[in-house]
């Protein structure tokens, strides 16, 4: 039988081990980069005219996407949304203890990103109920959508559009690491188009999603948008929570069982093996077997004793220790001695 793969803590685009990092380096990016995507997502929108506005929400939040896991993908694994980190759990690349601790971290983080907005929201003098003005970024269905979508849309939108995501975020990343260790050059540059892949398909997905109803495909900005806005988009939160975790667990479990999420942990423990041979030797040793050892011993002893048939018979150097040709010396000098016939 063989040894089971450790599952690490998080496995990222480009190959680098966000496990070997500190717990608290990795939530505090998971943080900062939600509260990036927070700010970008919801600030685009809020503070943009749309008859002048240069650049789409969609497109902005998919840069910010981009932007945030090439900055911080090497330390956490770029998750920033509960949802990706849901996916990364079911599909064994990442603990429970650690996948809890990302979520709380993703939610604190976008939640201090809204904070920062309303703040700004309330200075304007132009603005003046910026809860009224939250409700225009916050994700709802029925009469709060921007096409009176009902709710069984929203949920099959929401549902599709997060496994999508994570499906995308779990092939890159598994993709990367499978094959694309050992040089630097390389390993930046697919975490590059990993980022860039992610980023562009999140801003095609929000770009459907805000024509709904904003619908975000990430549970912690659609609770930090409902936080700050009206009591209806509060009330109507939790669809757009239980909506992307249940996608982000039904491709977590389709990676799972297709069996992608173990060719990355071996991909893994071969990085693992080449950067330590000797814990690779021991446990190449324990996956043997307890009885692999003493045959090794014993087929030692074995050589050491009587040479095999097998082995060619060479003759004594000329230099051969006495007591190796003593037999054949005294056998020789009685014949010629006469005392042998």
């Amino acid at each position: 039988m063989s040894t089971p793969v450790p599952a690490r803590d998080a496995l990222q685009p480009g190959g680098a081990d966000p496990a070997r990092s500190g717990l608290m380096p990795r939530l505090a990016a998971e943080a900062f980069g939600s509260l990036f995507l927070a700010v970008v997502g919801l600030g685009v929108p809020l503070f943009s005219i749309p008859q002048s506005s240069p650049m789409p929400a969609a497109l902005a939040a998919g840069l910010a996407v981009t932007a945030a896991m090439l900055a911080f993908g090497h330390i956490s694994g770029g998750h920033f949304n509960p949802a990706i980190t849901l996916g990364h759990l079911l599909a064994g690349r990442i603990r429970a203890g650690a996948a809890a601790a990302y979520a709380a971290a993703q939610v604190v983080g976008s939640l201090v990103g809204a904070v920062a907005l309303f703040g700004i929201l309330r200075t304007l003098p132009g603005i003046p109920d910026s809860r009224t003005a939250f409700d225009t970024v916050a994700a709802g269905f029925g009469e709060h959508s921007i096409i009176q979508a009902p709710l069984a849309a929203v949920v099959l939108l929401e549902l599709l559009g997060a496994a999508i995501v994570v499906a995308i975020v779990l092939g890159a990343s598994g993709r990367d690491n499978g094959g694309l260790q050992g040089n630097a050059g390389t390993d930046t540059g697919s975490r590059t188009v990993a980022a860039v892949a992610v980023g562009l398909s999140f801003a095609a997905l929000l770009q459907v999603g805000q024509s709904v109803g904003n619908l975000p495909f990430n549970p912690a900005r659609a609770l930090a948008a409902a936080v700050f806005s009206s009591g209806a988009a509060l009330g109507q939160v939790w669809i757009f929570l239980v909506a992307p975790l249940a996608g982000a667990a039904i491709a977590g479990l389709v990676f799972r069982i297709s069996g992608t999420a173990d060719a990355t942990q071996s991909a893994a423990a071969a990085d693992d093996a080449a950067q330590d041979p000797d814990a690779a030797g021991a446990e190449a040793a324990g996956t043997a077997g307890p009885g692999a050892g003493a045959s090794a011993v014993q087929a030692g002893d074995d050589d050491a004793g009587e040479p095999s048939e097998a082995e060619p018979h060479l003759p004594e150097a000329p230099g051969a220790a006495p007591d190796k040709q003593a037999g054949n010396v005294s056998e020789a000098q009685e014949f010629f001695e006469g005392k042998r016939s």
